[in-house]
């Protein structure tokens, strides 16, 4: 289903802060030795980080800040930041939090992690490896867990573990919030986004399975909107916990 289907079964709510949001009905440390992902190669921290900033045409923090926004993150909350490549979000998020929140970014890429660790200045924000189909937490540790860009690069088998995993950590009540790119509807795009990264999956990326994902692993509340010029997103909570 193409995402310009998935929108006609959804109310718009398009907002102050531009994000084209959407509402839909309502409807469970380093890494785990045992886990599946392998590191995704970022190159240097620097050259990552400004090939993002690139191909986000200068947006990326209004983007990025967008999402924090979007996230329902505040003061106190205890953040954790799945597949945080070299930590941009994850600082965002921690911003976000201030005073008295934390982030915590985690990301199976040793190098990447490093990076984010040299270039990190916050107090409350920190990095570890991991991987998203076996989070290194106890269950309902978090009030927030975000994660951006990174379900494209899993193994469609390893993305509903993931799914599952984020809801397993979060507190009875909290938010998560996945934000993934969203190819042009053209073919011409799609063919120019091939040739950008070099690879199918992000010009292929099937956004309008993020959804089913999320409900399956036993979120609700679902909205879902997209940030321009790539920037889709999936909002949910975890149910709270019954009297």
């Amino acid at each position: 289903m193409s995402h310009e289907g998935h929108e006609s079964d959804h109310q718009s709510l398009g907002t102050e802060t531009g994000v084209e949001l959407e509402t839909g009905p309502t409807n469970a440390g380093d890494g785990n030795a045992a886990a599946d992902t392998p590191p995704m190669l970022h190159g240097s921290g620097r050259t990552y980080d400004i090939y993002a900033a690139v191909f986000f045409g200068g947006r990326r923090r209004r983007v990025f800040g967008r999402l924090a926004a979007q996230s329902g993150a505040r003061p106190e909350h205890r953040v954790l930041d799945v597949g945080c490549g070299t930590g941009y979000f994850t600082r965002m998020m921690a911003q976000a939090v201030a005073p008295g929140g934390t982030a915590h970014g985690l990301d199976p890429s040793v190098e990447a992690i490093s990076h984010a660790r040299r270039t990190t200045r916050l107090d409350n924000c920190t990095f570890a490896t991991g991987v998203a189909e076996a989070l290194d937490a106890p269950d309902g540790s978090y009030d927030i867990v975000v994660s951006s860009l990174m379900m494209h690069h899993l193994p469609e088998a390893l993305r509903p573990r993931a799914a599952s995993e984020m809801f397993r950590v979060l507190r009875p009540g909290g938010s998560v919030l996945v934000a993934e790119f969203r190819p042009p509807a053209s073919r011409i795009g799609r063919r120019v986004i091939k040739a950008l990264t070099g690879h199918r999956t992000m010009a292929e990326n099937r956004v309008d399975l993020l959804e089913p994902m999320i409900r399956a692993a036993g979120f609700d509340q679902l909205c879902s909107g997209g940030i321009r010029p790539w920037t889709y997103f999936i909002q949910a909570r975890k149910p709270a916990a019954g009297p």
